[in-house]
């Protein structure tokens, strides 16, 4: 279990994480949503204790970071694919980490074959691609066979087959009982993997809750109705006092009234129903309505002309440097 108590991080004026508290509860996937710059990536280093924070607390398994003895078997993180040092080959990367862990050496072989690398176990990772290095990240996360595991953008790089195994791995890991907390922008492979939802804004939190309640409670959900006796069926609509909204080529939408009662009402009144759909946002929809107002950087499609660049921070003895100004954590 991961817990956040209060935790704030500030980059001289820019405050990157505000006050965040929540619990990362184990048997479930975790997601961590939010737009570019909100604040995740800080996050997860401070759970890691790769950055101080300023205010706050967060602790594994009720300790700090620095207190657990051999961390890896306690929580595997997987935050930059390419935190690793090219010249070395995949089984001498995990094997240092195993040794500096009290991690047994079998127990690399058994990673490398679970993430499917066996056959390049002996090739140095400078000559990766980007999905073979997730996977070694991968495989140095489950190294420690670790209670809790952090994923941040795992999918990045996969092919197909990759992605339907990392959801797979990590959905199985959950239910195995194990705490596992997963960042991503890919709202669709986030639905379809995670169980329970954690979003931030601008280093806020915005929400704490189950993928179905944040869906329900950030979107519009209604049924969506086409008939032949039209006419009839919104008389016999409106006469039970459901609203009903007219969405043209025939279409009805119906808010406050569930699918079967509408079809019940249907059949009480002879009435021929050609579709009887109940209708929800996806978690896309309903992540951009929650975090409209928590968007740092905004692209404009109807810009005419040369685009114009955001401000770029102040470079090596350019206007300003070394004025105050603070460089954003990586991947912020």
């Amino acid at each position: 279990m991961i817990e956040l108590e209060g935790l704030t991080k500030r980059y001289g004026e820019k405050v990157a994480v505000n006050n965040l508290t929540f619990t990362v509860r184990p048997g479930v996937v975790t997601g961590f949503l939010g737009p570019n710059g909100a604040g995740k990536s800080t996050t997860m280093r401070m759970m890691l204790g790769l950055d101080n924070p300023t205010a706050g607390d967060v602790r594994i398994d009720g300790k700090h970071y620095a207190q657990l003895k051999d961390p890896l078997t306690y929580i595997g993180a997987l935050l930059d694919a390419k935190a690793m040092h090219g010249g070395r080959s995949a089984f001498n990367h995990l094997l240092c980490l195993a040794q500096s862990n009290g991690i047994p050496r079998s127990r690399v072989h058994e990673v490398l074959d679970t993430v499917g690398l066996t056959a390049v176990a002996r090739k140095k990772a400078k000559g990766f691609s980007l999905g073979m290095g997730q996977r070694l990240g991968i495989a140095g996360a489950l190294l420690g066979d670790p209670e809790i595991l952090m994923f941040d953008e795992p999918v990045n790089g996969l092919d197909p087959e990759g992605i339907h195994w990392i959801r797979n791995l990590m959905k199985s890991l959950a239910a195995q009982g194990r705490t596992v907390f997963v960042s991503s922008h890919l709202m669709s492979e986030m639905a379809l993997t995670a169980d329970h939802l954690v979003v931030i804004g601008q280093g806020r939190l915005l929400a704490d809750t189950s993928m179905s309640d944040f869906i329900r409670e950030n979107s519009r959900s209604y049924v969506r109705l086409r008939s032949p006796q039209r006419e009839r069926l919104l008389d016999v609509v409106h006469e039970a006092g459901i609203t009903v909204v007219e969405a043209g080529n025939g279409t009805l939408e119906v808010d406050g009234a569930t699918s079967e009662r509408l079809g019940e009402l249907a059949a009480q009144h002879h009435l021929v129903l050609h579709e009887l759909s109940p209708q929800q946002a996806s978690l896309e929809e309903a992540f951009m309505q929650l975090t409209a107002e928590s968007v740092e950087y905004h692209a404009h499609a109807d810009h005419q002309g040369p685009p114009v660049a955001d401000p770029a921070p102040p470079g090596p003895g350019g206007p300003g440097w070394g004025e105050g100004w603070q460089p954003r954590p990586k991947g912020e």
